[in-house]
């Protein structure tokens, strides 16, 4: 046996001791229409969002008079981190206090609303009782209704037990998601088997071992997904923190910010605060997107093939 290869000719002849030929390229497709509609369609919707984001990056590094004095989208004089120190140094670090208070609305309440959802939407999944379906529908109605429709009833009824201007005003609400619950219940229909719960009732664990033991595990996904979405939504809700405080030691990021811009007339220096201010708020959102991505997206993919 030759250790060389062999060669084709014109007449389609293979010749020993000579080496093999390269394959023929394959003619390349032209793209078509609608992959050309698509990738520019999504080309400007990325622009669309990042822009903004590229902008606000841009302006956290200049000072208040490059600010309207050079072009908004390139950098002349970076200075963040001097920018930054004045925007948690300014008014005894009133800054730092609402970001803390957005990290306690947010987080906690995203944490509590992942676990009242959970067991809301693995009890509307797993258990038969009566009224369960009409339970269910209640609770897409929720998920219908506008949270600043429910802003002003909310104040009048938290005013009545007194916890308006408390944490309690903006973090009870928190910790309610109709949407999760609507998530929860889909995932453990299809990712919780009936058969394992049966078996861990034979083996003899509680309802409550089951569902902290077993049921959160297997619903991680979903959970992961429910707890993304809330923390966003507090973070970024504006209306009932500004119904329910008075107290500005209590605002979160977003309804400081607002007092910051509209008291930029009177002190100039605000406004590159305020922007400042802004850049830092993204930067949460931005981390906890990118590391909890992955289960979000399996989360949402979950149960839409049937088996």
């Amino acid at each position: 046996m030759s250790a060389t290869g062999t060669r084709t000719t014109t007449t389609g002849t293979a010749v020993a001791g000579s080496p093999p030929a390269a394959p023929a390229p394959r003619p390349r497709r032209a793209p078509r229409p609608g992959r050309i509609l698509l990738v520019a369609v999504l080309t400007a919707a990325a622009l669309y969002f990042l822009l903004p984001v590229y902008w606000l990056l841009v302006a956290a590094t200049k000072s208040n008079d490059s600010l309207y004095g050079s072009f908004g989208l390139w950098f002349d004089d970076p200075r963040l981190w001097d920018n930054l120190s004045r925007v948690f140094s300014y008014d005894g670090h009133v800054y730092l206090r609402w970001t803390l208070n957005s990290l306690l609305y947010a987080g906690v309440g995203a944490v509590l609303a992942t676990l009242l959802s959970a067991a809301a939407g693995f009890a509307l999944a797993k258990y038969r009782f009566a009224g369960r379906e009409a339970v269910f529908t209640f609770v897409l109605a929720g998920v219908l209704l506008p949270s600043t429709a429910l802003a002003l009833p909310l104040y009048l009824m938290f005013s009545k037990l007194e916890l308006t201007n408390t944490y309690w005003g903006v973090l009870i609400p928190s910790v309610v998601s109709p949407f999760g619950v609507y998530l929860c219940r889909i995932y453990a229909e299809a990712a919780v088997p009936d058969t394992l719960l049966e078996a861990a009732r034979v083996d003899g664990a509680g309802e409550g071992r089951i569902f902290f033991s077993l049921v959160l595990r297997i619903m991680t996904p979903a959970l992961v997904t429910v707890f993304l979405f809330q923390f966003v939504h507090i973070w970024n809700n504006y209306f009932l923190p500004l119904v329910m405080l008075s107290d500005d030691r209590k605002y979160p990021i977003t309804l400081g910010l607002v007092t910051w811009q509209q008291a930029a007339d009177r002190v100039p220096e605000l406004t590159q605060y305020t922007i400042g201010g802004a850049f830092v708020s993204v930067v949460p959102l931005a981390v906890a997107m990118l590391v909890l991505q992955r289960f979000w997206q399996t989360g949402l993919t979950e149960g839409s093939v049937k088996e």
